[in-house]
């Protein structure tokens, strides 16, 4: 369609897996200067809101608004697909672990494509694919309410554009807001074979991916960091997917079988099919990094056992504790994740 711009893919995650060889169709209109008038984003906040109660036909408060927490907690939305949705379930129960009493999460999320910032801004806009079939579910409640977080999975082919106009609305209605997108972690894909046993996933082959990955959220994040100082960051749920490789390798993950399901048969691994989805408990440690990283303490800190989910006798408190520490390690290793810890103590040096 002429009106359509096609982008090659070698990998594309499509639904809920990767599709090799595809073609990404993105509507010419991202390069433009401006979005369609139509935009929902151009309306006004009582507009928008309205627009969103029409659509969602009073199945839900077309609002959703929380008192700032006088505990330090966060109010925060976000988009994402089924790499975001494990930590989005567990991050929660950690924070209430942690002592924070955190407002719940107002999320719009999807499988794959549909789950991108691009794919949601579309969505909620009304516009390209969407164009005249507004679903405003998160503009109407940032419009109409104060927010200190917005939360993003990645997606391949990503653009700083596919965030910039995320950013410059939440702004434009709490200035105070901060911004964090999760750089996933190595993938198969990433190979140019699957291989034929685990003896190919050393922990140098693994890191060489995760280089990869952080070199392309790098670019991005370092992008929107010059247009918007000091508020986008990376939540490195990469490096900690490195650093779990790492471990493993060790013999310092216990129960833990292997490094990839479908390629060593073990199903406790850190991986679990061809898309890259995590193996059984990495959704607690997913959970640790979004917290050490949001809030800027290490999981270590929290006393105690949390009840995550899972199976009785996994993850086990040991490797539940290795997970507190790798996170936390995670989030220090990667400098866009604005968290520094000079004094060891636990607690990001501007959060004390």
């Amino acid at each position: 369609m002429k009106n359509k711009l096609l982008l090659v893919c070698l990998v594309l995650l499509l639904g809920d897996g990767f599709v090799f060889g595809q073609t990404l169709n993105v509507d010419r209109g991202w390069l433009a200067d401006r979005f369609p008038d139509h935009a929902v984003c151009y309306r006004t906040p009582k507009e928008i809101e309205a627009i969103y109660a029409k659509s969602s036909r009073g199945n839900r408060r077309a609002v959703t608004s929380y008192a700032k927490p006088t505990d330090g907690s966060l109010r925060i939305v976000g988009t994402g697909h089924s790499f975001m949705a494990p930590g989005y379930k567990t991050f929660p129960v950690i924070t209430r672990a942690a002592g924070f009493k955190q407002p719940p999460l107002v999320t719009h999320t999807g499988g794959g494509v549909t789950g991108s910032a691009r794919y949601k801004w579309e969505q909620e806009n009304g516009i390209f694919k969407f164009d005249g079939q507004p679903t405003p579910k998160l503009l109407a409640s940032i419009a109409n309410a104060q927010w200190d977080i917005m939360m993003w999975g990645p997606y391949y082919d990503d653009r700083a554009a596919y965030y910039s106009c995320w950013i410059d609305f939440c702004l434009k209605h709490s200035p105070q807001m901060k911004f964090y997108l999760s750089d996933a972690w190595p993938q198969l894909g990433q190979l140019s074979e699957i291989p034929k046993n685990e003896d190919a996933l050393t922990a140098e082959t693994i890191a060489r991916l995760g280089k990869e990955k952080h070199v392309t959220y790098g670019k991005i994040v370092g992008a929107l960091n010059k247009k918007y100082p000091k508020k986008v960051f990376v939540l490195p749920t990469c490096e900690a997917m490195v650093l779990a490789a790492q471990h493993y390798h060790r013999g310092e993950l216990p129960g833990v079988e292997g490094i990839h399901t479908l390629v060593g048969k073990k199903k406790r691994s850190l991986w679990r099919d061809r898309i890259g989805h995590l193996g059984p408990g990495f959704s607690n440690l997913e959970g640790y990094v979004f917290y050490a990283t949001i809030y800027g303490r290490s999981p270590e800190l929290i006393e105690g056992d949390i009840e995550l989910g899972g199976s009785s006798d996994f993850p086990s408190r040991e490797l539940d504790r290795v997970f507190r520490k790798i996170a936390w390690q995670a989030v220090l290793n990667n400098e866009l994740s604005g968290v520094v810890d000079k004094d060891s103590n636990g607690v990001a040096d501007d959060r004390e």
